[in-house]
């Protein structure tokens, strides 16, 4: 027992020398981490002060200015490190090591999570934008970290991981002031062609949220078996309606004006000849 005691009365008498020996590095050291605390602390205010003046997403703004806060807190505990006199490169190295290791283990959850932090920082699309991207379709309900939360046009939940949305292409309905429609319509073929042009148009024009600039514009491009099929394309405004009420509301306005105008639809019609032998 008298020895065991006896070797840590050394051990804490080499401690004590070593401190007194390497005070002055070791105050230096302190001094570092000290200045380094208060500026990560600055520097996340001014980040974030920045972010907010230009009308940043207060979520992104928060994540931004923490990641610079806690780069320059690593940076300065480094810093204090080297300065009091402790070799770093070993440490850094084992710290790469280790990096590389579970980076690679957790590879998935890496680049979900990386993809996360660039889609908050550009911002393809807000919460309650509707999107469709990699085969998903629907609104945006909420973005982590991880994955994005969609509800489909069904109405069924989507976890959609980040790095999915990130390397694809992304389209937003949501940011589209005006959207262009386009409606297929079969007319007989004794139709009067310039005649089913211009009900056509007109009808259309006077659509409640069809808008006259750019105007709607028709197209003749097929000889089916039984009509003749023209496209519509007329451009809506997002703001005032909806893809799906415009979409119901071309089809009844244009069959309300034909049938009112006396211009035939057809449907499919097949005539069978029966022959006794």
């Amino acid at each position: 027992m008298q020895g065991i005691f006896n070797n840590l009365i050394d051990l804490l008498n080499t401690w004590g020398q070593s401190f007194q020996d390497n005070l002055p590095q070791f105050i230096a050291g302190l001094i570092v981490l000290l200045v380094s605390l208060y500026l990560a602390r600055l520097a996340g205010r001014l980040v974030n002060r920045s972010l907010v003046n230009r009308k940043t997403d207060p979520e992104l703004s928060l994540l931004i200015s923490r990641l610079v806060r806690w780069g320059v807190i690593i940076l300065g505990i480094v810093l204090a490190l080297e300065q009091a006199g402790q070799d770093v490169s070993a440490l850094l190295t084992g710290l790469g090591i280790l990096g590389f290791t579970v980076g690679f283990a957790l590879q998935d959850v890496s680049a979900n999570f990386v993809s996360g932090i660039l889609l908050l920082i550009e911002q393809p699309f807000d919460i309650g934008d509707a999107i469709e991207v990699a085969g998903n379709a629907g609104v945006v309900d909420d973005v982590s970290l991880r994955a994005t939360k969609m509800t489909g046009w069904d109405g069924l939940k989507l976890v959609v991981p980040n790095r999915d949305i990130f390397t694809h292409p992304i389209t937003n309905y949501s940011r589209a002031g005006k959207r262009r429609l386009d409606l297929t319509v079969g007319v007989a073929y004794d139709s009067d062609l310039e005649h089913v042009k211009q009900v056509a148009l007109e009808a259309i024009g006077n659509t409640a949220g069809v808008l006259a600039d750019p105007a709607p514009f028709l197209v003749f491009n097929e000889f089916a078996s039984s009509t003749i099929n023209f496209t519509l394309y007329y451009w809506i405004d997002t703001v005032t309606t909806d893809f799906f009420t415009s979409t119901s509301a071309g089809v009844m306005t244009i069959k309300a004006a034909f049938e009112t105008a006396g211009i035939d639809m057809p449907f499919p019609v097949r005539t069978v000849y029966l022959q006794q032998n």
